[in-house]
Protein backbone atom coordinates (compact mmCIF):
# COMPACT_ATOMS: atom_id res chain seq x y z
CA UNK A 1 0.00 0.00 0.00
CA UNK A 2 1.16 3.72 -0.56
CA UNK A 3 1.16 6.29 1.68
CA UNK A 4 -1.91 7.60 -0.49
CA UNK A 5 -3.43 5.07 0.57
CA UNK A 6 -3.01 4.52 4.24
CA UNK A 7 -3.87 8.82 4.15
CA UNK A 8 -6.76 7.97 2.40
CA UNK A 9 -7.73 5.26 5.13
CA UNK A 10 -6.78 7.58 8.14
CA UNK A 11 -8.29 10.22 6.77
CA UNK A 12 -11.92 7.76 6.54
CA UNK A 13 -11.24 6.31 9.99
CA UNK A 14 -10.75 10.32 11.33
CA UNK A 15 -13.99 10.87 9.43
CA UNK A 16 -15.66 7.81 10.87
CA UNK A 17 -14.56 9.23 14.85
CA UNK A 18 -16.14 12.53 13.90
CA UNK A 19 -19.29 10.95 12.86
CA UNK A 20 -19.50 8.62 15.75
CA UNK A 21 -18.41 11.20 18.37
CA UNK A 22 -20.91 13.37 17.19
CA UNK A 23 -23.63 10.94 17.29
CA UNK A 24 -23.03 9.95 20.68
CA UNK A 25 -23.33 13.53 21.65
CA UNK A 26 -26.26 13.66 20.11
CA UNK A 27 -27.66 9.95 22.21
CA UNK A 28 -26.33 12.29 25.16
CA UNK A 29 -29.15 14.70 24.44
CA UNK A 30 -31.95 12.75 23.70
CA UNK A 31 -31.11 10.60 26.88
CA UNK A 32 -30.76 13.72 29.19
CA UNK A 33 -34.09 14.91 27.44
CA UNK A 34 -35.94 11.69 27.51
CA UNK A 35 -34.69 11.39 31.30
CA UNK A 36 -36.55 14.92 32.03
CA UNK A 37 -39.54 14.22 30.40
CA UNK A 38 -39.90 11.29 32.32
CA UNK A 39 -39.59 12.85 35.21
CA UNK A 40 -41.90 15.55 34.55
CA UNK A 41 -44.74 13.03 33.34
CA UNK A 42 -43.64 10.61 36.27
CA UNK A 43 -44.97 13.97 38.69
CA UNK A 44 -47.62 14.65 36.21
CA UNK A 45 -49.50 10.69 37.54
CA UNK A 46 -48.62 10.91 41.37
CA UNK A 47 -50.58 14.17 41.08
CA UNK A 48 -53.09 12.29 39.28
CA UNK A 49 -53.09 9.00 41.66
CA UNK A 50 -52.77 11.74 44.67
CA UNK A 51 -56.17 13.46 42.82
CA UNK A 52 -57.75 10.04 42.26
CA UNK A 53 -57.14 8.55 46.15
CA UNK A 54 -58.61 12.09 47.69
CA UNK A 55 -61.46 11.78 45.14
CA UNK A 56 -62.40 8.40 46.68
CA UNK A 57 -61.86 9.49 50.32
CA UNK A 58 -64.16 12.47 50.15
CA UNK A 59 -66.77 9.75 48.14
CA UNK A 60 -66.23 7.38 51.16
CA UNK A 61 -66.61 10.31 53.88
CA UNK A 62 -69.68 11.65 51.75
CA UNK A 63 -71.47 8.06 51.89
CA UNK A 64 -70.57 8.46 55.75
CA UNK A 65 -72.05 11.56 56.38
CA UNK A 66 -75.08 10.31 54.64
CA UNK A 67 -75.18 6.91 56.46
CA UNK A 68 -75.08 9.64 59.66
CA UNK A 69 -77.97 11.79 58.70
CA UNK A 70 -80.18 9.22 57.61
CA UNK A 71 -79.55 7.61 60.97
CA UNK A 72 -79.92 11.17 63.23
CA UNK A 73 -83.31 11.65 61.30
CA UNK A 74 -84.53 7.74 61.71
CA UNK A 75 -83.66 8.42 66.10
CA UNK A 76 -85.31 11.62 65.58
CA UNK A 77 -88.58 10.26 64.24
CA UNK A 78 -88.60 7.25 67.08
CA UNK A 79 -87.88 9.86 69.71
CA UNK A 80 -90.98 11.98 68.16
CA UNK A 81 -92.78 8.72 68.39
CA UNK A 82 -92.03 7.18 71.67
CA UNK A 83 -92.19 10.47 73.62
CA UNK A 84 -95.89 10.34 72.48
CA UNK A 85 -96.61 6.57 73.43
CA UNK A 86 -94.41 5.88 76.34
CA UNK A 87 -94.49 1.96 77.34
CA UNK A 88 -97.64 1.44 80.04
CA UNK A 89 -94.75 0.68 82.84
CA UNK A 90 -93.55 4.40 82.15
CA UNK A 91 -96.72 6.10 82.36
CA UNK A 92 -98.12 7.67 85.38
CA UNK A 93 -101.06 5.70 86.55
CA UNK A 94 -102.82 9.06 87.71
CA UNK A 95 -102.67 12.62 86.78
CA UNK A 96 -104.47 13.72 90.15
CA UNK A 97 -104.13 13.14 93.93
CA UNK A 98 -106.49 11.69 96.11
CA UNK A 99 -108.98 14.07 97.47
CA UNK A 100 -107.31 13.13 100.94
CA UNK A 101 -103.80 14.06 100.13
CA UNK A 102 -104.69 17.20 98.16
CA UNK A 103 -107.06 18.51 101.25
CA UNK A 104 -103.86 17.58 103.49
CA UNK A 105 -101.22 19.93 101.28
CA UNK A 106 -103.85 22.55 101.11
CA UNK A 107 -103.97 23.01 105.12
CA UNK A 108 -100.37 23.69 104.93
CA UNK A 109 -100.56 25.90 102.10
CA UNK A 110 -99.22 23.95 99.39
CA UNK A 111 -101.21 24.18 96.23
CA UNK A 112 -101.83 22.74 92.46
CA UNK A 113 -98.03 23.98 91.48
CA UNK A 114 -95.14 21.48 91.60
CA UNK A 115 -94.37 20.79 95.41
CA UNK A 116 -90.81 21.96 96.78
CA UNK A 117 -89.31 18.50 98.52
CA UNK A 118 -88.56 20.69 101.62
CA UNK A 119 -91.91 22.41 101.71
CA UNK A 120 -93.33 18.66 101.56
CA UNK A 121 -90.85 17.37 104.34
CA UNK A 122 -91.88 20.41 106.54
CA UNK A 123 -95.81 19.41 106.03
CA UNK A 124 -95.72 15.54 106.26
CA UNK A 125 -93.59 15.90 109.51
CA UNK A 126 -96.42 14.97 111.85
CA UNK A 127 -96.99 11.49 110.01
CA UNK A 128 -95.52 7.98 110.13
CA UNK A 129 -92.58 6.94 107.74
CA UNK A 130 -95.28 5.01 105.85
CA UNK A 131 -97.43 7.70 105.34
CA UNK A 132 -95.06 9.95 103.91
CA UNK A 133 -93.23 7.44 101.45
CA UNK A 134 -97.61 7.22 100.86
CA UNK A 135 -97.98 10.80 100.21
CA UNK A 136 -94.24 11.22 98.30
CA UNK A 137 -95.43 8.33 95.75
CA UNK A 138 -98.34 9.54 95.12
CA UNK A 139 -97.36 12.95 94.50
CA UNK A 140 -94.72 11.70 92.17
CA UNK A 141 -97.39 9.42 90.02
CA UNK A 142 -99.50 12.72 89.46
CA UNK A 143 -96.26 14.30 88.53
CA UNK A 144 -96.48 16.83 90.94
CA UNK A 145 -93.02 16.71 92.81
CA UNK A 146 -90.66 19.05 91.79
Amino acid sequence: MELKEIQAESEQARALVERLESAAKALERTLDSVTERERLLSGEVERISATVESSRREEELAAQLESAQREIAELKAAATVGARELPKALQPLRKTLPSATAEMLAKHGIGETAVNVRTLDAALAGLSLEQRIAVKSQLRRAGAMA
